[in-house]
């Protein structure tokens, strides 16, 4: 079973993800919370496996909300997904290289969401569809100059190529075709790089192919 969080101050919204998310025989709601200090202490007490949390909340914001979490070592196991009303809200940037595992605009289609929730606990970044690689295109623009590239040094020479790969938008199934592997061996290159370099997910691959600088602006293919 999948223990979800909502985190929103709007109870409309609460109540419609929850009907849907309860719905479903393999997701339960597990609590909600009306603003980032109440959604954190139900996190460490609840310890959920996602939490859907809303950007702009009261007390305590999404994205402070989310730094406390994905900063805490023994809430590792959680996986949040921001809400923004907005596809390219600017705090979404910010939320990914703070560890949030992807986002969600709140009019996303219901099958879409449920998708989400099981995608993040299954490991992938979650980024609504269509806006992935603008996303990605806008994040780099935004980035800062490329970090020191040592960690890539314990990456093998076809880790590095599957990381750019991530890097620049692709799924585990695009990279298996770009590279003619099998998805499942594309899927085994992504969790072995995320391992070396110590991701929590694929959406902090993303962030670490830019700052490393394996990954430039205007790659995007």
């Amino acid at each position: 079973m999948i223990r979800v969080l909502l985190a929103d101050d709007q109870s409309l919204v609460r109540a419609g993800f929850r009907a849907l998310l309860d719905a479903q025989p393999d997701i339960e709601v597990a609590a909600e919370a009306a603003d980032g200090a109440q959604a954190v202490r139900s996190i460490r007490e609840l310890r959920p496996d996602v939490v859907l949390m809303d950007i702009r909340m009261p007390v305590l914001d999404g994205l402070a909300a989310t730094r406390q979490v994905t900063g805490d070592p023994g809430l590792k196991d959680v996986r949040v997904v921001m809400l923004t009303t907005f596809e390219l809200d600017e705090y979404v940037f910010e939320a990914i290289r703070s560890g949030a595992s992807g986002f969600l605009v709140k009019d996303t289609e219901p099958d879409e969401l449920l998708r989400a929730v099981r995608a993040v606990v299954a490991g992938d970044a979650l980024l609504s569809p269509g806006v992935t690689r603008r996303l990605i295109s806008e994040f780099a623009s935004r980035s800062k100059e490329p970090a020191a590239a040592g960690a890539l040094a314990r990456l093998t020479e076809r880790e590095r190529e599957v990381m750019a790969l991530v890097g620049i938008g692709l799924s585990n199934e695009e990279i298996a075709r770009r590279l003619v592997l099998s998805p499942l061996t594309a899927k085994t290159h992504v969790s072995r790089t995320m391992v070396k370099l110590g991701a929590r997910d694929r959406a902090q691959l993303v962030v670490l192919a830019y700052e490393s600088g394996l990954v430039r602006p205007g790659w995007l293919g």
